[in-house]
């Protein structure tokens, strides 16, 4: 059994990288090493010993972007966490968990509605639960949230990190869009760190037809044998040659023009358009993908279509024992897509992950203090 320890260790977020509005200077964030305390813990909370922490996009927005995160700087980032529990509720302790990227309040109508993954008063471990974080040693944590791990085999427990959010979220994506057995889906960015298991989750819940979009040829090729049934590379090409090629794969298939189901993943306006173009009759398009750019639209085309633009965030932990054990009866494959890195190479990792875009593969940090 892990030692409770005096502190937690930690790589904080001091300050994110900031640009002057006037000089257009840009001022480089910081990460740093630290210590900060073990909090009192509550009854239900516990305390998890982290085994490894996904380093996602969002991360890389809130430390270079821009983007703003709730709790305020200096703040432990990472959201994408794995560990066993080692105080706290005693009927948790000993216990193999991965920690939801968002943990609703369970009080409020949002809730008990059946939209608890957008909360308004959730935590978000890395954004709005204090300082804490999953670039650390430890987390507190609500226990009512967690999803035990059982009988993971030969998967390493840090590498499970990554349900927290790239495996879960495309899940929560595909109920907001009712998936069905035998819908045709198209996955846009199905090559990046959530997208490779949008297309995996699509396939898994039984959809006819999956086309991937994405500009890699190398990751598209992949995409291949994870989820994909054709793909299209949108590298250097207009959005309007995208959509053709797309229609001649359709056609040649006896693939219908309407009711596909289009996940956008990437948040970037050239995937946008692209989604916006693909809309058809009695489609869906369901962003996953966080963007600030704005796209223009007809928006009228949705009436004239009868087609939906929905939004989705995070994943209810509702869903988590599903997704894992999809993961773990490899209905949907992580290993491939998993590399596992010692938390003290997080600035360069995230130099390198920001440089890249979209890395080949999701770097899981495990800490070694």
């Amino acid at each position: 059994m892990a030692e409770v320890p005096d502190n937690i260790q930690t790589w904080q977020m001091v300050q994110p990288t900031s640009r002057d509005k006037e000089t257009g200077e840009v001022t480089q964030g910081k990460l740093e090493r630290t210590a900060i305390p073990v909090p009192e813990l509550k009854p239900g909370d516990v305390l998890v010993e982290i085994a490894g922490c996904g380093v996602c996009h969002t991360d890389l927005g809130y430390f270079y972007d821009g983007v703003p995160t709730v709790s305020k700087p200096p703040l432990s980032l990472g959201h994408e966490i794995a560990g066993t529990v080692v105080a706290g509720a005693e009927n948790w302790i000993g216990k193999e968990v991965i920690i939801p990227a968002v943990m609703p309040c369970r009080q409020c109508m949002l809730c008990k509605t059946g939209r608890g993954n957008r909360c308004l008063n959730q935590l978000m471990p890395g954004n709005s639960l204090g300082m804490y974080g999953g670039f650390s040693s430890h987390i507190p944590v609500p226990s009512v949230d967690l999803c035990e791990v059982k009988d993971r085999g030969e998967i390493p427990l840090p590498h499970l990190a990554v349900v927290a959010d790239a495996g879960t979220t495309p899940y929560q994506a595909a109920k907001r869009a009712d998936l069905q057995p035998g819908d045709n889906v198209v996955v846009i960015g199905i090559t990046g760190g959530v997208g490779q298991y949008m297309g995996q989750v699509a396939k898994a819940l039984g959809a006819k037809t999956v086309i991937g979009i994405a500009r890699n040829p190398e990751k598209l090729k992949r995409a291949l044998s994870y989820g994909a049934d054709f793909v299209i590379s949108s590298a250097d090409r207009e959005v309007t040659d995208v959509v053709k090629e797309f229609r001649t794969i359709s056609k040649e298939n006896g693939l219908p023009n309407y009711g596909w189901k289009i996940f956008e993943v990437t948040g970037v306006k050239a995937g946008q358009e692209i989604a916006l173009s693909l809309l058809s009759f009695t489609g869906k398009l369901v962003v996953v993908g966080f963007g600030l750019q704005k796209v223009e639209y007809a928006i009228g085309r949705l009436m004239a279509f009868d087609a939906d633009i929905i939004g989705t965030w995070g994943c209810l932990p509702e869903y988590y024992p599903i997704v894992l054990d999809m993961v773990l009866n490899k209905r949907i494959e992580i290993e491939p897509f998993v590399e596992a890195r010692p938390m003290s190479s997080i600035i360069e990792t995230f130099e390198e992950a920001h440089k890249a875009g979209s890395p080949a593969r999701r770097i899981v940090l495990t800490p070694d203090f």
